[in-house]
C-alpha cells in the first residue's frame, strides 16, 4: 500500500495558511482595531480593490531588486574569480569589502540619492551593495575548497591555472553560490524597498511611506504581502534552478 506523503512545497504552504488563519481569528476574535492589525481578509481586499496601484508599484520594486541582484552577483562572482587566482590581493580586497558592508545602508541610501536622484539607479546601486557580500564570500570559499587530492591529480596532468579554475574550482563552487543566491535574492527586495524609502517617486517603498505616514495599515500590509510573496517565489526558483545545474547532487524532495 503506497503511503500518501506531503512535498516540502505543499507542508510550506500549509504552515502559511495555518499562519493566515490563526491572525484571521485572532484579530476577530479580540477585535483588534485595523489601525493596529488589520485582518488579512482585509488585506487582500485593499490588494483587489486597487490592482493598477500594487502592479505598478512591484514592477518597479522587482525591477530594481533583479537589477540590483544581477549587478550584486556578477560583481561578487568576478571578484572572488580574481581573488581566487591572484590569492595577493585577498586580504586587502576582503578589507574594503568589510569595510563597505559594515557601513549601514541607511547611511549610504541618502547620500546616492542626493548624488544621483531619485531615479532607479541609486536603487540599483544600494540593492547591489546589500546583496554584493554574500555572494562575494560564499563563492570565494567554494573556489578555495577544492579537494587536495583532486588538486594534486590536475598537477599531475600538467594543468594550468586557467583550467584548474574552469575544471575543478569552479564546478566546486556552485553549491556556494546556490546558497549566496538564496540570501541575497531576498536582500534584493529589502535593498530596493529601503532605497525607496530614502526618495522615490514610485514603487512598494514608495506605497509603504505613505501607508505609515497616514497610519494606513491595510495599504502597508498590502506591500508587505507582495513582498514576502516575491522572496518566497525568488527562493523556491531558486531550488528550482539549483536542482536543473547542480544535477550531480542529491536534493531533498520539494
Amino acid at each position: 500500500m503506497r503511503r500518501w506523503r506531503l512535498t516540502g512545497g505543499q507542508i510550506a504552504l500549509l504552515i502559511v495558511l495555518s499562519f493566515l488563519l490563526l491572525w484571521e481569528a485572532t484579530v476577530r476574535l479580540l477585535g483588534v482595531p485595523v489601525y493596529l492589525l488589520p485582518a488579512p481578509s482585509r488585506i487582500l481586499r485593499t490588494l483587489f480593490e486597487h490592482p493598477a496601484l500594487y502592479a505598478q508599484a512591484s514592477l518597479l520594486t522587482l525591477g530594481e531588486a533583479f537589477a540590483g541582484l544581477l549587478i550584486g552577483l556578477l560583481a561578487g562572482v568576478m571578484i572572488a574569480a580574481l581573488l581566487t587566482l591572484l590569492p595577493g590581493l585577498e586580504e586587502g580586497v576582503m578589507t574594503l569589502a568589510i569595510l563597505l558592508k559594515s557601513t549601514p545602508l541607511v547611511a549610504i541610501a541618502p547620500l546616492l540619492t542626493i548624488w544621483l536622484g531619485f531615479g532607479v539607479l541609486p536603487k540599483i546601486l544600494i540593492t547591489a551593495l546589500l546583496t554584493f557580500f554574500p555572494v562575494l564570500v560564499n563563492v570565494l570559499s567554494g573556489l578555495q575548497k577544492a579537494e587536495r587530492h583532486h588538486l594534486e591529480l590536475f598537477h599531475s596532468w600538467h594543468a594550468s591555472r586557467g583550467e584548474v579554475f574552469r575544471h575543478l574550482r569552479a564546478p566546486n563552487a556552485l553549491p556556494y553560490l546556490f546558497a549566496a543566491l538564496k540570501i541575497s535574492a531576498p536582500l534584493a527586495l529589502i535593498g530596493a524597498v529601503v532605497a525607496e524609502w530614502t526618495g522615490a517617486s514610485g514603487g512598494l517603498g514608495r506605497v509603504m511611506w505613505l501607508a505609515y505616514t497616514n497610519l494606513n495599515l491595510p495599504f502597508l500590509f498590502a506591500a508587505i504581502f507582495i513582498l514576502a510573496a516575491a522572496g518566497m517565489l525568488l527562493y523556491r526558483l531558486t531550488v528550482w534552478l539549483e536542482r536543473r545545474v547542480i544535477f550531480w547532487q542529491s536534493h531533498p524532495e520539494a
